[in-house]
Order: structure tokens, then sequence, then C-alpha cells
């Protein structure tokens, strides 16, 4: 840039102060010796950012104001006083400068100075250009540069093109007609002729990415067939259901190979790094046909991995769904093989011609797909439920390990009582219950002990067959696996029946209480391969449990309590028995102890008791109570002393057909008690063979 810079001096003006005292001076004389400015000059700073500011500084000797007079189109001149400047924005180019000074006495004096304002050229041009990720055809464009006035772009894909001009800051979009590889120039002007340019190339694909749709007119949906398998892109002849799209694949398998299918390559790598569950619509001739849908490394086909599926409908549209959870991430996977009908040969007819579309990457399996046990910690399925009745159901982790995941339910303010949950949409097979597999357990974590909690299992396609059974938290504030005795239904509901298929499961906390806001984590739904004694009050009572309270309910003089064995030999070596003092009162006597469930009777019907007698010949009576005044009894008599003897209480006349869930024991009814050594009896070991 051509800068004239002139170098001045300054005079300066020596101001003498005044006295303290005032004094009127009348003399003019000086003005008779004032001459004409002199030396004039200035001095012209030009900022260096192309806006084209110039400070103009006048300088000379016997001055009183100067008048600048710009040279450019501006016709009224600047007054400026000695020791000042002025300001003023240029256009590029070569400009005289007129400088005029005037005297005190209105002598005058001028010069003209020649300014030259040249701007520079943009510098640190750069540009980025950035492909849309939803249209391969689609790029926009940024700039920046120092010194610039504005941009011009230039695509490369027309000839003769016509700039588009843009501010820095701007972006600024383009749609390519077609794939290739196109240099884009962008010039950055300045203020006046001074230009940068910089060019870049950018290539347009249109590469097979996931999903695979079809559907773009421009995507060359390239696949290899192989041993007899034949794809083409076609129009949808089944358009409707699920797949209402204009393009799909269409697979028919010829002969001759049983493996006979297609692959496709991808413009990338399979990302499985969150998302490893494929889905993939299809349209079967037949109930059953196998669908294999593998993905293999670009140049190792010895890298791979496959999941395999069956169409469940026919001449209709479905979702297939193929699990990638295990699949090993840190290969690399950049192809797609279909497989239909994998050990079959082919022969190209309709029955062996599928329709396929939409083959996509999803991050969960769909709640159908729940299987036993339901942790709730698999990241690819869904684990949805249903709340009715007021409760409230959130994902959430363990109070004691954030690691876990686990359900928290609140039973809200006000919810009915009978207020649950449903786990997800049901499992992918029945529960599978036997005569003597009756059982699941769920994990709780509870904010009280003798809290009961439902289970109820149906079947999903008919809620009338279904099967209720209870529990009863033990614990506080403290996890807990609670068991479910399903040949011991609820009371009121109905038996559970094995040629059912119950595969849904809803959880019930706090049943038969209005909700109160009490918050529930629960986890580990699980069916129970092998049946295990409840952790409460149920049949066997052995009472050993360290945590179930046996709570007897003593009446007329019985008091039951739970000891340690005193008596340990023979036929019961157990560490904990029921000790029962009849003392006076009445003469029957005796205690109930309540069971969560009503007692089954539905296969056994004998009750066996490990008893021990201070004498022959004492009467035991165990009975069992029901609600609604349901009762069933029978007493036997004791065939030894001091000794641990097992009684047997036939039941085989009992009305199955009533609700029974208390146990109740009477000794010797009829006599009355005296609390002595002779009206003490240990038990142990109730159940129902």
């Amino acid at each position: 840039m051509k800068v004239l810079k002139y170098f001045f001096s300054i005079a300066f003006l020596l101001v003498l102060a005044a006295g303290c005292k005032k004094e009127v001076n009348d003399d003019l004389s000086f003005l008779a010796t004032d001459t004409a400015p002199d030396k004039l000059s200035a001095f012209f700073d030009i900022t260096q950012d192309n806006t084209g500011l110039v400070t103009i500084t006048p300088n000379g000797e016997s001055i009183s104001f100067y008048e600048i007079y710009y040279g450019d189109a501006t016709t009224t001149p600047a007054k400026v006083q000695p020791g000042k400047n002025t300001q003023h924005v240029y256009a590029e180019g070569l400009y005289n400068v007129k400088i005029v000074g005037h005297s005190i006495t209105g002598k005058v004096t001028e010069t003209t100075k020649q300014l030259t304002v040249s701007f520079r050229a943009p510098e640190n041009l750069d540009f980025t250009i950035t492909v849309d990720p939803n249209n391969n055809y689609k790029v926009t464009v940024t700039a920046k540069a120092l010194y610039e006035t504005f941009f011009k772009v230039y695509f490369g894909d027309v000839p003769n093109e016509v700039p588009v001009s843009f501010l820095e800051g701007d972006v600024v979009t383009h749609i390519y007609p077609a794939v290739g590889t196109y240099n884009i120039k962008v010039v950055a002007l300045s203020g006046g002729v001074a230009t940068t340019q910089l060019i870049k190339p950018v290539t347009i694909v249109d590469p097979v990415l996931l999903p695979i749709t079809f559907e773009s007119p421009t995507v060359n949906y390239a696949f290899t067939d192989f041993g007899g398998g034949a794809v083409t892109k076609i129009t949808n002849p089944q358009s409707n259901g699920i797949n209402t799209s204009s393009k799909v694949g269409k697979m028919v398998k010829n002969a001759p190979e049983v493996w006979g299918g297609s692959v496709i390559a991808l413009g990338a790598p399979i990302d499985f790094t969150l998302n490893r569950v494929f889905r993939m619509k299809v349209f079967s001739p037949r109930i059953g046909a196998k669908v294999l849908l593998k993905v293999e490394n670009l140049t190792n086909g010895g890298i791979s991995f496959e999941k395999e599926t069956v169409t469940t409908v026919a001449n209709t549209w479905e979702d297939l769904i193929f699990d990638y959870s295990a699949v090993p991430t840190t290969n690399s996977y950049q192809k797609v093989v279909l497989i239909f009908e994998l050990g079959t040969v082919g022969d190209g007819s309709a029955n062996f011609t599928f329709l396929f579309d939409d083959i996509r990457l999803t991050n969960q399996l769909p709640t159908s797909l729940l299987t036993l046990p339901v942790t709730f910690d698999n990241p690819l399925l869904n684990y949805a439920v249903t709340d009715f009745g007021g409760n409230l159901t959130l994902n959430d982790v363990d109070p004691g390990n954030a690691a876990n995941k686990v359900k928290k339910t609140t039973k809200t303010n006000g919810a009915q009582t009978w207020a649950g949950t449903t786990i997800g949409a049901g499992f992918t097979a029945k529960i599978p219950f036997t005569a003597t597999t009756t059982q699941m357990s769920v994990r709780v974590y509870s904010p009280a002990a003798g809290i009961r909690v439902r289970l109820k299992v149906e079947d999903k396609t008919n809620n009338t067959r279904s099967v209720e059974t209870d529990a009863m938290t033990q614990a506080a504030n403290t996890w807990e696996t609670l068991v479910f005795d399903f040949a011991n239904q609820s009371a009121g509901t109905a038996a559970m029946n094995l040629a059912y298929t119950y595969d849904m499961a809803s959880i019930f906390f706090d049943f038969n209480n209005a909700g109160t806001g009490s918050v529930f984590y629960w986890d580990d739904v699980s069916f129970l391969p092998v049946n295990v004694t409840p952790n409460y009050l149920s049949l066997p009572l052995d009472f050993q449990s360290t945590t179930i309270a046996y709570n007897f309910s003593n009446f007329d003089g019985g008091n039951a309590t739970v000891i340690n064995n005193p008596v340990a030999g023979g036929i019961n070596t157990s560490t904990k028995v029921g000790k029962m003092v009849k003392s006076a009162g009445q003469v029957w006597g005796g205690s109930l102890l309540a069971l969560v469930n009503p007692i089954n009777f539905s296969v056994n019907k004998t009750f066996k008791m490990k008893v021990y007698s201070p004498r022959i010949g004492a009467k035991v009576l165990l009975k069992v109570e029901g609600p609604n005044g349901a009762a069933f009894e029978k007493e036997v008599a004791t065939t030894t002393a001091n000794t641990w003897e097992e009684l047997t209480f036939d039941y085989s006349t009992i009305n199955t057909g009533l609700s029974y869930q208390s146990i109740v024991l009477i000794f010797d009814l009829g006599t009355m008690g005296d609390g002595s050594a002779n009206f003490t009896f240990y038990f142990d070991d109730i159940k129902l063979n």
C-alpha cells in the first residue's frame, strides 16, 4: 500500500498567566506585526482496516484556524483549530487535499498535499464446507478473513456461474444436482480492488447407509447376489399396513444353494456403540419362514455376526427384530447380508418371493420381548410398565447401588386399594409352572415390614385366566426377596390352572390399603425352577426363620411362643420349636397363627405335625379357619410321652371350595389347663402332605 506521510514540527504558543490583580489592556499594537500563515503541512493517518478512515492533522505557523478541503465530492471544508484534527472516510483512490491557514488578522495561506488511499488485500482467508447429514447433496459454506468487506462464493457446478455474495457470519446453502467432485471458490473483497481467493474441493457422494429405505432416487442400492438369491428394488406392490412406502426390496430365492442370498456394502462401518437391535419390515408368503440378517467386515468375511428369526404372519407386513446385543463392538462391520430360508433350496416361485424394507438399527427391544428374569439392566430392552389405580412407576437406581437399575413405584396419596403395575406387554413365553414348580420371586425394598405385596399372573390374550398370591415384607429399608407361591392363591381369587398360559405379570404394593405416598423399589422378577420356603408366614411351619414374625394369637389360657428346642433329639433336632403352655381360662384355650395366603388343599390333604407331650393320650386338635366362618378340624391323641412323635391329621373330607388361612392349635380340648409341666407341649414342622 502506498501512503504519503508528512512529518511536521509543532509550534507551541506560550501563554502568559495574568497576575492576581485584574488589569485592562487595550493595546492592539501587536496586530500590526501579524504575519501571514507559513510552513503549512498536514499529517495523514490512514487506518489499516480497509474502512477508508483517514485522520488529517494540519500544521503551520501564525495560524488562527485551518480549513481542510478533502479533495473528494465533499464541498464544504472542515474547520480545524491549531493542534486539532479532522477525520474523513475515503474510497480507495488518489486525492488532492487542500489546507488553508488563516491568521488572526485574516491573512490566508494555502497548500495542497496529495493523499493516496489504497486498501490492503484481505488476509487469512478460510472457509468451511459442511455436507448436510440429512441430504448428501446439500452443502453449506461459511467464511472468515481479515480486512474483507464481503465474500463471493462460486460452487463450481455450472458454467458462467453467478457468484453468491455474503458477509462474514452468514451461512450460504447450495444443493448439487449429482454426485461428483466440485471446486468451491471463495473470493474475499476489500473496500477497493484488492481481493484474495481460496479454492477447496468437495466430493458429493450418496452412499448406502443405515437405514436402508430404498426411497432415495440417487442412491445405488447395489446388492450382490449369491447362491441363487436375487434382490431388486421395486415399487411397493403391498403398500398397506405398517409399510406404505413407495419403494421396497424384493428377494427371489432360486436354486441351487440352500444359502442363496444377497449382500450390500455400506458407505461406512456400522456404529454399534449405542444401538444394537436391527429391525426390518418383511412381507412373507407364509408363516414360519426363516430370515437371517448377518453383518460382515468389508474385506474379511470371516469377521461376522448374525441373527435369525422367523416370520409370524403371512401376506402382510411385519417388523422383524434381530437382537445384536452380543455383537463384538471391537470389530468393524460394513456389509449387510440377507438370507431367506437358510437350509432350503429356493425354486424362484411365489413361495420363495419375499419383500423387505426399512433395515434400521435401534437402541431398544420392544416390551413384547421381555423374558424372565426381568432385571431392568439390559439397555436394549424397553422395560415399559403400565400403572393403574393411582400408582406411579419410574425408572430409578438401587438406593444402595447406583449401578443397579430398578423400578421405583409410588402408591400415591389416595391411590386405590388395588393400585398396581403391569410389567411390559407380557413375556415372550409362558411362565413354565408345573405341579411342583409354582413360585416366582421379586426383590423388594420396602419402607416398612408387614406390608402385603400381591403378584398376579395372567394370560395376556385373555385376562379372565389369572391367578394371584401374596407375600409379606419382613424388613424395612433393605432389600429382601419375596417368594410368591401360586399354588396358594389369594383368598377370593381363582386357583392356578396349569392348562392356562400365564405370560403377563402385575405387582400390587400394600394391597387392600389406600395409597399414602409410600415408595417401593423392586427388581429381579423371576420364575423359581425349584420351589423354596417363602420368606413369610406359610406352610410348612418350622419356626427356623430369623426374619419372620410368628405372631401367635393366644386365647382363653393358651399361650404359644417360639423357643430354642429344649429337647432336641430323635426325629426333631431342629434348633427352634413352638411351645404351648395351657393355663386356666377355658377348656378350649389355645392359639391361632394367621398365614399370608390361604392353604392349598387342591392336591395335599394330610397334615403332619411333630409333638413332644408330657404324657400319653393328650389330645391335640389342629383346626383351619377362613373368612366367613369357614372351618375344619381334626383331633388325634399322643401315643408317647417325653419324646418327639409325628402326628397325622386326615383332612381328606375338607371342603376345598372354601378358603382357609389360619392354623388353630388346642391341646387337651375339654380340660382346663393349669400352666404346669403337665400342660406344657412342644410342637414343630406343621406341614401339608
